[in-house]
């Protein structure tokens, strides 16, 4: 009885072995498309480290590399608490969420609730597809390849980058700087349900063109957050009150600088470090453009200032 038994565990056990390897063999030969991911927006950085010039892709897309260290971790907390309260405990794909999501489909007879965890919604952004039942099985399949893969920091990271916010913005910093005209490190509870809410219907739910159904969708997220604990009931009330935003214009200073200084970077830097001083080279641009209506229409401008103990330009016009 011992014997057979035995046997019939090394065969279960020669079977898991044989499936590992299938699956390793398989994840090796069909690799999740991760250079959508190296494709990014840069952004040149004064001395002080704020944006001087951001550059979009060649297809007009706002697409910034998100940094944890750079975030609201409030943002980041309460993201995860609307979207994936497991994140951190599953491999990719979470039992509990899926199985609730198909039941859904079976009572419906369609996809009613998605059960998509981060790591899966990062994989649909990856490899954009209609939204069926053998898509969805598709993402599991690459939500496991991305755990394996990555760090849960990274993958956290890689969907900031890519989720859409109206229009061509792509990823939570290019949407803080349009909607907010500022880093996303230190947000507001309005600020934080605006961005989350948008995601998940980007277009339908645009503050610039559609305001009503932007405000609808925030409040709904502010009273989930209220659920949730992360946001008291009294801040929730007054941030629903808090306007719109409208599309601000990505940071543009120092055109030629920024360009001189970006042809030297290395060509997977996201952000590249400058000597100009924000402050000084807003200044000059201001001051030449103010003296540019006094001149002639063939005259030019140009202002350089430069450190004199280290010889590095702080600010440069014309």
């Amino acid at each position: 009885m011992r014997r057979g038994w035995g046997r019939r565990m090394k065969r279960l056990g020669v079977v898991l072995a044989g499936l590992v390897l299938l699956v390793a063999a398989l994840d090796l030969l069909f690799p999740p498309p991760l250079e959508k991911a190296r494709e990014i927006s840069r952004v040149v950085l004064d001395r002080q480290g704020a944006p001087l010039r951001a550059y979009p892709l060649t297809d007009g897309r706002w697409r910034m590399r998100a940094d944890l260290d750079r975030i609201d971790p409030v943002f980041v907390e309460a993201l995860l608490a609307y979207e994936d309260k497991r994140f951190y405990a599953h491999w990719g794909v979470d039992a509990a969420a899926m199985s609730r999501s198909m039941l859904d489909l079976v009572k419906a007879g369609r996809i009613v609730s998605g059960g998509s965890t981060i790591t899966m919604q990062t994989a649909r952004l990856l490899e954009p597809k209609e939204r069926t039942l053998g898509a969805k099985l598709q993402q599991m399949i690459r939500a496991v390849q991305l755990e394996r893969r990555m760090s849960k920091r990274e993958i956290l990271e890689l969907y900031l980058t890519l989720a859409p916010y109206g229009g061509n913005l792509e990823g939570v910093r290019a949407a803080s700087w349009a909607w907010f005209g500022r880093e996303p490190r230190d947000l507001t509870p309005d600020q934080i349900a605006l961005l989350i809410a948008l995601p998940q219907s980007p277009e339908v739910r645009r503050p610039d063109l559609r305001p009503d159904n932007a405000r609808a969708a925030r409040a709904r997220v502010l009273d989930r957050l209220v659920w949730r604990g992360l946001v008291a009931a009294d801040h929730a009330e007054e941030s629903k009150t808090a306007p719109i935003p409208t599309r601000n214009a990505f940071p543009a200073l120092a055109w030629q600088a920024a360009d001189e200084v970006l042809s030297g970077a290395p060509e997977d830097a996201a952000d590249v470090d400058s000597t100009i001083d924000i402050a000084l080279q807003s200044a000059f641009e201001e001051l030449a453009l103010a003296r540019s209506d006094a001149l002639e229409d063939d005259a030019q401008i140009a202002i350089l200032a430069v450190d004199i103990d280290d010889r590095s330009v702080r600010a440069a016009v014309g």
